[in-house]
Order: structure tokens, then C-alpha cells, then sequence
């Protein structure tokens, strides 16, 4: 049986990871009541006493909790900003090249971002080919659902009498200082970040991330695509010329969908997913579940 400690589980990546690991026969959750949950003392206790910690904090408590493990057999899976980038710590994106084999063997996994999740996954393997330059001028459009905000944002989206503006989608991160860029570039091979435009809409979840691109042959970026046909939870699906691609097509589930869209000079990379699942909750369950030496799919929806 494989003992689990959630610090910070009154989030809500953190909710969504207690939630489904509740019903594994394979796991004991490490409890603290609620009113010592920020004690040190039992979160130290906790942490170490864990085959697998998760980190659901803000990124300076993150950095504390890491602090407190004294125990060399605790795992930790880090989702928050806080090691991402970090050279000692493991990306937590097993579709990446090599990455699989990678989190197998660590204890020290730092979680995607959503939105960089969605943009690595399509801009990575291209770069790997050769098809997109490291040097390349990108730009990169995110559409997330309100509940990638947290607690207070799904609080203000589905308040009473909500503000009028919320009916409408929203574009943040004007100044172009975005939390997911170093990681966007570190794990592409990108030599400079996207022009990013993340925008936020009124659904609850799912995620839309697009990268136009100009003088690529979209044959040959699908049969890049193809080796996600493997074990893990991203697929390519093809080409699409007409219809539409919804943001929330795969809200509730922890995959991620490719598409590849356009004509003659003009490519649209596409990636649909939920940022609560395959953008945060269900790629930490991913990573643990290869942490065990499991299915990486285990309890998850797809």
C-alpha cells in the first residue's frame, strides 16, 4: 500500500487529486485535520512519513515543504511554479522524449503548467525535427476555462449578480510576464519565449491552446505527431479543415488531443485538454502512477 500526503489539499488541484485518490484500494492518504494544516510540525510529520508527497502550495510554501523532508524515500510531485526549471528536479511531461524513463527514477517532479503543457506538447516535437528553427518568432493563444484562476476566481465567476465583464472571455498577462513561459522555452528548445496571449472564458474547465505557424507542410508535422500514438495520455487526431474546435470538448477527462488546421502557408497547431486534468490534477496522478510502476492511465479518464 502506498502512502500519500497531499500539502495543500483545500485547493482545488489539490481537492481534485484527494477526490480521485479516495477511491484507489492501492493508496492510504496521510490525513491532517483541518485546523493543523498549516502547521509545521504535522506537515513536517506528514511529508516525511509519505512514499509520495504532492505539493498543491503556492510556490514559497512549495519551496518550505521541500524544506521539511528529511525522509531520502519521499517522492515529491511539485504543481506549482516553484521547480519547474529547476535543474534538480524532473519535468513531469512523461509524452516528452526520454521523460518516461526520467520520472521512473526520480523523487523530485515538478508538474506542467496548463498552459505550457498544451504549447510543449505541440511545439516540442517540432523543434526535436527540425520543423520549427530555435530561434523561430512564435505566438501562442491559450483559452482556459475561469477555474484554472483557483478558489477565488470560481468564486467570482459563479457569484450572484456577477460582474457583466465576466460574461465575456477575458485576456490576461498583457505585460507579457507570464508564470509557465520559462518553462514553455526551457522544455521546447525554444531560444525565446512566445508572444502569449492567454485568455480566460466563462466555462468552468478545458483548454484550448493554439500556435499558427507559417510555411509548414502539415503532412509532415502529422507524422511527427504520430509517435504520440504510444502510452501516453496525449494523441494526435489528425487534420481538420472545417467545424470547429471547442475549448471544452475535453473538460472532465486528463488527455490532450492534436490537431493540425490550415491551408497552403497557414498552420494552425492545435491542443484541446482540461487544464484540471491533463493541465494539472490528472498529469500529477500520471506521474504517480508512474512513480509505482503502474499503467500511467490508472484511475484516470480518457
Amino acid at each position: 500500500m502506498t502512502k500519500v500526503f497531499i500539502d495543500g489539499s483545500a485547493g482545488t488541484t489539490g481537492l481534485r487529486i484527494r477526490e480521485r485518490l479516495a477511491l484507489r484500494a492501492d493508496i492510504t492518504l496521510i490525513e491532517i485535520p483541518d485546523e493543523f494544516r498549516k502547521d509545521s510540525d504535522r506537515r513536517k510529520e506528514a511529508l516525511n512519513s509519505a512514499d509520495i508527497a504532492f505539493l498543491c502550495l503556492p510556490d514559497a510554501a512549495a519551496k518550505e515543504a521541500v524544506s521539511l523532508i528529511e525522509n531520502s524515500g519521499t517522492a515529491v510531485i511539485d504543481t506549482s511554479t516553484a521547480h519547474r526549471v529547476d535543474s534538480g528536479w524532473t519535468y513531469g511531461f512523461p509524452e516528452l522524449s526520454g521523460q518516461r524513463e526520467k520520472i521512473r527514477s526520480s523523487k523530485r517532479i515538478a508538474n506542467p503548467g496548463c498552459h505550457a503543457s498544451g504549447f510543449i506538447a505541440l511545439v516540442a516535437p517540432l523543434v526535436q525535427a527540425g520543423i520549427i528553427l530555435p530561434d523561430e518568432d512564435l505566438s501562442a493563444f491559450s483559452l482556459t476555462g475561469y477555474s484554472g484562476g483557483g478558489k477565488k476566481m470560481i468564486a467570482d465567476y459563479e457569484a450572484d449578480g456577477r460582474d457583466v465583464l465576466l460574461d465575456s472571455p477575458g485576456m490576461y498577462g498583457l505585460n507579457q510576464v507570464h508564470k509557465h513561459l520559462p518553462e514553455m522555452v526551457k522544455y521546447t528548445g525554444l531560444s525565446s519565449a512566445p508572444v502569449f496571449c492567454p485568455v480566460v472564458a466563462p466555462y468552468y474547465s478545458g483548454m484550448e491552446v493554439i500556435v499558427p505557424l507559417h510555411c509548414a507542410d502539415i503532412e509532415e508535422i502529422g507524422k511527427v505527431y504520430e509517435f504520440y500514438y504510444g502510452e501516453g495520455l496525449v494523441r494526435y487526431n489528425g487534420t481538420a479543415d472545417s467545424g470547429f474546435i471547442y475549448a471544452n470538448k475535453f473538460s472532465g477527462r486528463d488527455d490532450m488531443e492534436i490537431t493540425v488546421c490550415g491551408k497552403d502557408e497557414r498552420t494552425l497547431l492545435v491542443s484541446c485538454f482540461d487544464n484540471l486534468g491533463k493541465g494539472a490534477s490528472g498529469a500529477a496522478i500520471q506521474n504517480m502512477n508512474i512513480l509505482m510502476g503502474l499503467d500511467e492511465k490508472t484511475g484516470l479518464t480518457f
